[in-house]
């Protein structure tokens, strides 16, 4: 299985989005722009330029018609795909973290930084062309202090997630802006959730060095993934009992503690067994971001050396652990 290594930005990979058919991957790096790829041969389609700082998320509605940004630069931006072309500008108080689109592509979220005074805060947009805005629908501002580094829509567009700095993961009621559970498993950072097809499982990552699977109805802790090292990024894979981990030591604790590349390795594990499968080595600092395609035929990487690293699984991997390319 030889990677295609992606070399379209200079700074540290923060985002990255497959389209709905798995033939384009969005990529987002902490400089003001962002590509997408084709992800047959890896071949850059195009990039998308107007922000003026880190974009941190990206996000692409069901039809691959529009795309969703959030930037450093206190904006969330609406492209057309196809042309590159700007369509919508949300400004906001403080740097954005997280785009989402809605089920349904009407509306999206964004995420605000805790930064000059302001409390974290979770936006909700309307995106339609008939009743946009610039002012939003709904603002949730979160119930603690600690920065909100990720959320995404629950079920239905009932509920929100959010991945948090101070361990938790919180749950809000989209009518009311209320909270409805805090999940406190971890003592240090959740860096992102992530989840399985059905959206009834969700894993966290947690730079304990821990990913947690997670029943979406009960929010009972069903499974524990230990890989001793930070872990960034967590993925289910859409076709296999199988989860994607990366991360890795943050460059400001090398002098502390012993780093080597194998830490950097992308780790399988497998979802109910907790086994770990096996592993893929590749980038030469921590992987910050990763997912499997929406077919399961393939997995893309984004770590803090600048580079994406774009795999396609080998015809054994469907076959060898008894699943063929009819189950995709």
């Amino acid at each position: 299985m030889r990677p295609i290594l992606l070399k379209g930005h200079e700074r540290s990979i923060t985002s990255l989005k497959y389209s709905r058919e798995s033939d384009l991957l969005f990529t987002t790096s902490k400089s003001p722009n962002f590509a997408v790829w084709y992800t047959s041969n890896g071949e850059r389609l195009g990039t998308y330029n107007g922000h003026t700082g880190a974009v941190w998320s990206v996000d692409v509605n069901r039809t691959t018609t529009s795309i969703l940004s959030g930037s450093a630069d206190t904006s969330a931006k609406l492209w057309d795909a196809e042309y590159g072309k700007e369509i919508q500008n949300w400004s906001h108080r403080a740097p954005v973290r997280s785009v989402n689109f809605a089920f349904g592509d009407e509306s999206f979220l964004s995420v605000t930084d805790q930064v000059l005074g302001y409390l974290p805060a979770i936006y909700i947009w309307d995106v339609r062309s008939n009743t946009r805005s610039p002012k939003p629908v709904m603002e949730i501002t979160g119930r603690n202090e600690a920065k909100m580094l990720q959320a995404s829509w629950g079920e239905l567009n009932k509920t929100i997630y959010t991945a948090n700095e101070d361990g938790t993961v919180r749950v809000y009621d989209v009518r009311n802006g209320e909270q409805l559970k805090v999940i406190h498993d971890s003592q240090k950072p959740v860096m992102q959730l992530s989840w399985n097809k059905n959206r009834t499982l969700f894993v966290t990552s947690c730079k304990d060095g821990n990913a947690r699977l997670y029943d979406a109805k009960s929010f009972q802790l069903l499974k524990t993934y230990h890989t001793g090292r930070p872990v960034n990024c967590a993925s289910i894979s859409p076709i296999r009992e199988e989860v994607m981990l990366g991360g890795g030591q943050s460059a400001e604790s090398v002098t502390t503690t012993r780093v080597d590349n194998a830490q950097f390795r992308v780790r399988f594990f497998h979802l109910i067994f907790e086994e770990e499968l096996g592993s893929v080595q590749g980038h030469f600092g921590p992987v910050n971001v990763l997912s499997y395609s929406p077919d399961g035929k393939g997995f893309a990487t984004g770590g803090e050396d600048g580079y994406v690293r774009l795999h396609h699984f080998d015809a054994t991997y469907f076959t060898k652990f008894g699943a063929s390319h009819n189950d995709v």
